[in-house]
């Protein structure tokens, strides 16, 4: 098994936090740094929660490291109500304790520095690595791909009629990165994560599974699944950023096509990711932008990764329903 390098940029959230989960359960991945930047809350609050779940996965070698708290031009926009005031739909350890670095972006410049093939998988908004392009965009080139959980093409948007979260939180920064990066970049937007839906049946499961992983994962998407029928009538929570971590490891998950993607930063539709299907700005593809998705064999690698020792149940379960 080839072991790939990599750097976790994110917003911890409650998704991210299964993000999270799944990465320190993939034994392929050598994750370098969980680099934090302001989304779903605010940066501090995020990093207190990727040292809380990190410590929950037995993984607190992995370093955190503090990024951008604010957005490149925009005034700061965070989603407490799809993720609680604590990010993680009232789980989050209150007691204090959780120690993390500083300086995000020196941490992710010196990392590219090392001879060693670096990939990043960013599941927040690209306010960090925008920063990293604006700062040393040579050295940040040196980065092998970039996997971004962003942006919609056909579907509509979850916090305007056409913008999905991260690129609407810092809308600058993803149109500096996806103009500029020159490296490889898949879009993981909302036309997949929206198909890979954790409806109460997996709740429940995971309940009987039982244990500290679990009864956090049961806390969470109480939460996360409320906000969800609150908000579009969804029965169950889609779970957006384990997705592209998934897909990462796993690309026969998802399908897709180039495009060039440019993304809107000012008027009514800031945030939007502009797909150039037919070529009209006669640019060169800059991006991998995924269409479609195996939702059951996601959860099957999902949850499978998460309780390996179910690995087999989960499998009979989801290939074999009984209602």
């Amino acid at each position: 098994m080839k072991t790939k390098n990599v750097i976790i940029d994110c917003d911890p959230g409650i998704d991210d936090a299964l993000a999270l989960m799944l990465a320190c359960r993939s034994p392929q991945l050598n994750i370098l740094g969980v680099t934090i930047v302001s989304g779903n809350t605010r940066g501090e609050q995020c990093a207190k929660n990727a040292v809380q779940i990190l410590k929950l996965m037995d993984r607190e070698d992995i370093p955190v490291y503090l990024g951008e708290t604010t957005p490149l031009k925009q005034a700061l926009k965070t989603a407490e109500d799809t993720h609680a005031d604590d990010g993680l739909g009232g789980m989050a350890d209150q007691k204090g304790g959780f120690k993390y670095h500083l300086n995000a972006i020196d941490f992710i410049l010196k990392t590219l520095q090392s001879d060693i093939p670096i990939d990043i998988i960013a599941i927040g908004p690209l306010s960090n690595i925008a920063r990293c392009l604006k700062q040393d965009a040579k050295n940040l080139r040196r980065l092998q791909t970039l996997t971004v959980m962003g942006g919609a093409f056909r579907s509509h948007g979850n916090c305007s009629p056409v913008a999905e979260f991260n690129f609407w939180a810092d809308p600058d920064a993803a149109e500096l990165v996806f103009k500029n990066l020159n490296r490889p970049i898949t879009m993981v937007g909302l036309d997949v994560t929206r198909q890979v839906v954790m409806t109460p049946n997996y709740t429940q499961l995971i309940h009987y599974f039982g244990g500290p992983i679990a009864e956090c994962i049961e806390g969470m998407i109480a939460f996360y699944t409320d906000f969800h029928w609150k908000q579009e009538k969804t029965l169950g929570s889609v779970v957006n950023d384990p997705l592209a971590l998934a897909y990462y490891l796993n690309p026969e998950l998802c399908g897709g096509e180039d495009y060039y993607v440019s993304i809107v930063t000012e008027g009514k539709a800031t945030g939007m990711s502009m797909v150039d299907v037919q070529g009209i700005e006669g640019r060169a593809p800059n991006a991998h932008v995924l269409t479609e998705v195996d939702a059951a064999g996601f959860f099957k690698y999902f949850l499978g990764q998460l309780f390996p020792e179910q690995r087999q149940t989960i499998c009979e379960i989801i290939d074999n329903p009984k209602y």
